[in-house]
């Protein structure tokens, strides 16, 4: 039996159909439940001594648009997290698996982001979610429980929303690629192969306790994605390779003018963050289901259905 926070979201949805066709029973947890799913505040020690496996999914997103109250990310990420761990400590739940994210290490990754990396966190985003797993490592896992703390990065597939989005729109639209001068890299998850590692971690009783990224096997420059999106559509890329020094002096205009572009999207258009996920594939000792190509012609090959 598992229990699962957040089963209504993107990635829980997601796992929930996944272990459904593995003929996993799975009690879902919503902060709105609904059908059968349970309210955040009944679970309780008898739940708990009900199931095997307890994945905390539910949080506070990153907000793009900077709307959010600060306080609401520590909240939901922090507090909610501390409360479940240490109902899950005194159950007989076996295995603890938390959700957080490689946002809680750095915004802004100048070398290859390892588990070993000294977190610094900038937004209360990333410092909420540090300090949610920073409680759970200080506490002493009792030798009958498993607990790991997973650092996904940017996740995407079936009823992905987000910047991949917008780059098939506009793809789809034969709307030029301006950037490609630029050739940052940058580490991706399908939420295929996200799926299959909650499931090994689960399954496999010899994978060690502790902190591990999730990523694909290797890193996509923006013109990689924009090329698989067009191939996903049967057509050709339109990639210009503009001057970035032009570029720039354009994005520097739209500093202060209404345009398209202005420096800090083109930063994020732009930059490079590559996560390495040797740790997790040593760990479970099989290669993920999709390589990095595959899993994003996979997703976009969904866009189209929609």
């Amino acid at each position: 039996m598992i229990l699962i926070t957040g089963v209504s979201g993107f990635v829980g949805s997601n796992l929930n159909n996944y272990l459904d066709k593995k003929e996993k029973k799975v009690i879902g947890v919503s902060r709105s439940p609904k059908n059968i799913e349970v309210d955040f505040n009944k679970i309780d020690k008898i739940l708990l001594n009900s199931v095997n496996y307890f994945i905390h999914l539910a949080g506070k997103a990153h907000d793009l648009k900077k709307t959010s109250e600060a306080a609401t990310y520590y909240t939901v990420n922090t507090e909610l997290t501390k409360k479940l761990f240490n109902q899950f400590l005194d159950s007989d739940c076996e295995v603890f698996i938390y959700m957080s994210s490689v946002k809680a290490v750095v915004d802004k990754a100048n070398v290859i982001l390892t588990e070993n990396e000294l977190p610094n966190p900038k937004t209360h985003y990333g410092k909420s979610k540090l300090l949610a797993e920073n409680y759970i490592l200080s506490k002493k896992i009792p030798k009958n429980k498993r607990v790991y703390i997973l650092r996904p990065c940017m996740i995407h597939g079936k009823g992905n929303k987000g910047n991949l989005n917008l780059l098939y729109k506009l793809v789809s639209k034969r709307i030029p690629w301006i950037l490609g001068a630029f050739k940052n890299k940058r580490s991706y998850c399908s939420i295929e192969n996200l799926l299959f590692i909650i499931n090994e971690l689960m399954d496999n009783q010899s994978i060690p306790n502790g902190i591990y990224n999730v990523a694909d096997d290797h890193s996509l420059s923006t013109n990689d994605i924009i090329s698989l999106i067009a191939d996903s559509q049967s057509k050709k890329p339109i990639i210009w390779d503009i001057s970035m020094k032009l570029i720039k002096i354009i994005a520097e205009i739209g500093d202060y003018l209404p345009l398209p572009l202005n420096s800090e999207r083109l930063t994020k258009l732009t930059e490079s963050y590559v996560v390495s996920n040797k740790k997790i594939i040593d760990a479970i000792k099989k290669p993920l289901p999709l390589n990095s190509k595959e899993g994003m012609l996979t997703t976009f090959k969904s866009f189209n259905l929609n």
